[in-house]
């Protein structure tokens, strides 16, 4: 979903943002897939060569190679990511966030990525992790789309029923995790917060351009990515369906999923102000882990 800066129009960011999907995503991920599976019929499988197959002019070959730098650029940002999820895994495990305030975790999360902290007693332990979970990523894209192929039919899966699961919890929790210390806690002013339209925001350029933007982010255009993927396209394939199902149900985990996971939930342990105060890119590994080891998302219900 949109950036923290982006959350006072967040009810108005849906519409525009959904505009764009199909007048800008859909165009650009039918021009993707078709560029990727004319370079896969000549045995081309980047973006210099790929370029390069559809023109005798030389420069399209090294604009293709920027195609391979925001790849890489790509990988280094998940994997980050990841490495943060891999080590609130094993501080869950721990039970480290057992009995600690929000404060508290978040303040753990501002240790662990200024380095001042949260490490285990292992110096540099963040850099430690990125780099095994970078190893390890770096390791499976090597052994091409079979060891690609085998992660995400496990790990896609497995993502949507957890979503699905997060998302239940979200929708249907309502006030019943307010505290003391947080009366006025409800998941529902989350969602509500999401999803009430403010349709006067939409006269702001700032809402639109921010929509545009996310689009590349949330479908991978621009970036050579796709490209490199439809290159393997058997010749066969309907290359319109396929892009209409990535995109799509891209957008069904993100819009659907993702706006009823973090923020609702969050909403309804800590309260819609607190979400205010601290919407940003870490606000997940500052909730979610308070969401867990407090309310356990009462799944034993």
């Amino acid at each position: 979903m949109p950036c923290s800066g982006c959350s006072k129009w967040w009810g108005a960011f849906i519409i525009p943002y959904l505009i764009c999907f199909l007048l800008m995503g859909i165009p650009l991920l039918f021009t993707e897939w078709s560029i990727g599976r004319f370079g896969g019929k000549l045995g081309n499988h980047s973006t210099p060569y790929i370029l390069d197959s559809m023109s005798k002019k030389p420069i399209w070959k090294y604009i293709g190679v920027f195609g391979i730098f925001t790849n890489i650029a790509v990988v280094a940002y998940y994997t980050y990511i990841e490495s943060w999820t891999f080590i609130y895994v094993l501080h869950s495990v721990f039970g480290t966030f057992t009995g600690m305030g929000k404060e508290e975790v978040s303040l753990f999360f501002d240790h662990y990525v200024n380095l001042t902290g949260s490490d285990l007693g292992i110096p540099f332990l963040p850099i430690l992790v990125y780099i095994l979970i970078l190893g390890v990523n770096v390791y499976i894209l090597s052994t091409g789309l079979g060891g690609i192929e085998k992660v995400a039919k496990i790990g896609m899966p497995l993502l949507v029923v957890f979503g699905i699961i997060l998302a239940y919890q979200g929708w249907t929790m309502g006030s019943d995790f307010a505290s003391a210390e947080f009366p006025n806690a409800n998941a529902w002013d989350g969602i509500n917060f999401l999803w009430t339209p403010q349709y006067d925001s939409l006269a702001d350029p700032k809402v639109w351009l921010a929509a545009a933007g996310q689009i590349f982010f949330t479908l991978s255009v621009g970036m050579g990515s796709i490209q490199c993927y439809a290159s393997y396209v058997r010749e066969n394939e309907d290359i319109a369906l396929n892009s209409l199902s990535a995109g799509f149900t891209n957008e069904f985990v993100e819009v659907l999923l993702g706006s009823a996971i973090v923020i609702p939930i969050a909403a309804g342990f800590l309260g819609l102000d607190w979400v205010m105060e601290n919407a940003g890119f870490g606000m997940a590994f500052q909730t979610m882990p308070t969401c867990f080891s407090n309310g356990e998302l009462y799944l034993v219900r």
